[in-house]
């Protein structure tokens, strides 16, 4: 299985960053390549609109609010990657500011490892340097 972990630090308090990003439902609100987010079966799935066409749905697999920190698995995407499991977490540094952690776990499919790994880091920093542009860090 190939993992990726990409991480930031925001100068922002660990609550007021996951209050945006905590929600299952919340993608489009931070990650510049999600479009829409609409919720499925009782919350549980999402589905995903991508800016430029596309569909990614995901089902929640975890959620904890007092742990800041969700994780969840691809049901079906355009992306080269199977078995894919992630979690996205806000931690706090030690200072009051957040920490933000994006992890995944996968086996890459329909595109070599490294590239698949490359494709998910992408969208991972995709992500997390939008949550600096937004908050600082």
């Amino acid at each position: 299985m190939a993992k990726v972990k990409v991480e930031t630090e925001l100068d922002q308090a660990p609550q007021e960053v996951w209050d945006l990003i905590g929600g299952f439902n919340a993608l489009p609100d931070w990650h510049p390549a999600v479009e829409k987010s609409e919720l499925e079966e009782e919350g549980s799935m999402r589905r995903l609109s991508l800016v430029g066409g596309g569909t990614i749905i995901e089902k929640l697999e975890k959620m904890s609010d007092n742990e800041r920190v969700y994780s969840y698995s691809i049901v079906e995407s355009p992306l080269p990657v199977a078995n894919y499991k992630a979690t996205i977490s806000v931690k706090d540094d030690g200072s009051g500011k957040a920490k933000v952690e994006w992890s995944g776990e996968f086996t890459a499919s329909g595109a070599s490892e490294n590239d698949a790994v490359a494709i998910m880091e992408g969208i991972y920093q995709a992500g997390l340097d939008n949550l600096k542009k937004m908050f600082g860090g």
